[in-house]
């Protein structure tokens, strides 16, 4: 469900996304007491654990290479092939004109952890190249390239361009699993045509995408074109053309629904829709139907780059207590950016836009200005300092509330499996002195507190409060419990003070 996020949250989750973890959004609580903290450690364990897994192939690949490195010298000249070792139950070899043959079961390993398998092969030693007419296996490992496992037939390959091909193959490439009627492969990409993609590691996944032609360019962008979402085999949405930044964080799962219960809404289920426009402008619509609410859609248009934003949303948008919103529409525009070479950040946001809640509309108007720093480490420790002047006015009452809002956030990764946070937050702004209810607690002042556990690789357990410092009492205890199934996400949230359930069951990432 859409999830409203507090500013001066934002400004410490922000702190904490790095390229080349995993979205939050990805493996996600919706809770309000800054549990959302630890979903981005355990993101970041998952890359982790990702990144680690290593195959006992892999790991003969790499001692063999080190074997090769004691007896072989690299060459000094990049532009030259790298050492090449051959290996076969029945090798044959002209030394005048360079051909080869090998039989049986034939290794040829390249000292820049490349490696081919098959049972048949031949080549030239002369210009460089191999072939395998049959069944063949590729393993690269190269540092600074795509990790590539793949199966498949008609390989070719010329170990000195680093150039070749594989017809109708299927494996690991990155971190997916892909397969194309044909490969192509170069020093600084890799062609698949007829090709699709998915995290799903299942034998037949539940979803994929299917593109006529992908391109991969290593540590860069991979580019799809002409694709096709499929769900059990069906297509469910098409695009033209889709590009993922591989240098940054972005998570594609939007294009599955998402279903839930909860007491307020009923059943649900959720569609997005991600459009790029232009460049640094994106359009997306977000489909939503409940059981008890029905229709709670919202769509958004935007500009941004790196430091300046500005977005229009038109429709509804819900809270982490489920308050519903309409906005009718609402103008989103910010600044952030790194106070020269200092450890502090700034942020000038703000919001103009027509609200209507519980019969009322008011003309809207928030502004912020907010200073957060990098994050101070200590003993296994990260605090996360932050503040801001806050203004918002509405017109259906003329009201004004003005204020500080403050933040101190400590969180640690005590291990792999074990996380916790603690934070004191004041915020100004509350149901008692707003004209609206979304995203406000009845409370100003108020600590949050929570740990999370990763019990096996399938599932995961959390819990976060919230205490009212101002009523001397606990306003929220949340308990989560992640289950990993097939190629999907199950969540359980219980909510100890309301003594209610919500239920969510998404795809994970592909």
């Amino acid at each position: 469900m859409k999830v409203s996020n507090k500013i001066l949250s934002g400004l410490i989750v922000a702190a904490l996304c790095v390229p080349g973890t995993v979205s939050a959004a990805t493996y996600r609580s919706d809770s309000d007491t800054s549990l959302g903290l630890l979903d981005y450690l355990e993101n970041e364990h998952r890359a982790a654990r990702d990144k680690q897994k290593v195959t006992p192939e892999e790991t003969q690949l790499l001692k063999d290479t080190a074997e090769m490195a004691k007896h072989l010298r690299y060459p000094v000249d990049p532009t030259k092939a790298a050492p090449v070792a051959f290996e076969g139950d029945d090798l044959t070899w002209n030394q005048a004109t360079g051909d080869f043959e090998a039989k049986g079961k034939v290794k040829i390993t390249q000292l820049d952890n490349h490696r081919f398998t098959g049972e048949d092969v031949d080549g030239n030693t002369i210009t460089q190249r191999i072939h395998i007419p049959g069944k063949g296996h590729m393993m690269q490992l190269t540092p600074g390239q795509t990790k590539v496992l793949l199966d498949g037939y008609e390989t070719n390959y010329n170990y000195k361009d680093r150039t070749g091909t594989m017809e109708r193959a299927k494996g690991q490439v990155a971190d997916s699993y892909m397969s194309g009627k044909r490969f192509e492969f170069y020093p600084d990409k890799i062609i698949i045509y007829d090709g699709t993609k998915t995290k799903c590691s299942a034998q037949h996944p539940d979803y994929n995408l299917y593109a006529q032609k992908i391109e991969i360019y290593p540590n860069d962008k991979m580019v799809m074109h002409h694709v096709k979402f499929l769900l059990k085999g069906n297509v469910i949405m098409t695009k033209s053309k889709y590009e993922v930044d591989l240098t940054k964080d972005q998570n594609p799962t939007d294009w599955l629904p998402r279903v839930g219960y909860d007491k307020t809404n009923g059943v649900w289920v959720e569609q997005s829709y991600h459009t790029p426009v232009a460049p640094h402008v994106d359009a997306n619509l977000n489909l939503m139907y409940t059981t008890k609410k029905s229709w709670r859609n919202d769509v958004n248009m935007g500009w941004s780059n790196r430091t300046v934003y500005t977005r229009v949303v038109y429709g509804y948008f819900d809270d982490n207590d489920d308050n519903w919103l309409k906005k009718e529409p609402s103008l989103l525009w910010g600044h952030n950016r790194r106070i020269g070479h200092t450890p502090f950040h700034y942020g000038i946001n703000g919001e103009y836009g027509r609200w209507y809640q519980n019969g009322i509309r008011s003309n809207h108007n928030r502004y912020t200005f907010g200073i957060s720093r990098d994050a101070i480490t200590f003993a296994g420790w990260r605090l996360h300092l932050s503040s801001s002047y806050e203004v918002t006015k509405e017109s259906y009452d003329d009201s004004t509330v003005r204020g500080f809002n403050y933040d101190a956030v400590l969180i640690k990764d005590f291990d792999d499996r074990w996380s916790g946070y603690a934070a004191y937050r004041y915020q100004k702004n509350n149901t008692q002195n707003s004209l609206f209810d979304f995203d406000n607690d009845s409370f100003s002042r108020k600590i949050e507190t929570g740990f999370s556990y990763r019990l096996d690789d399938k599932n995961r357990i959390a819990f976060g409060a919230k205490y009212n410092v101002e009523g001397s009492d606990w306003d929220k205890l949340d308990y989560y419990w992640f289950h990993d199934m097939h190629c999907s996400q199950l969540i359980l949230h219980y909510e100890g003070r309301d003594n209610t359930w919500k239920v969510k069951w998404h795809f994970l990432p592909f």
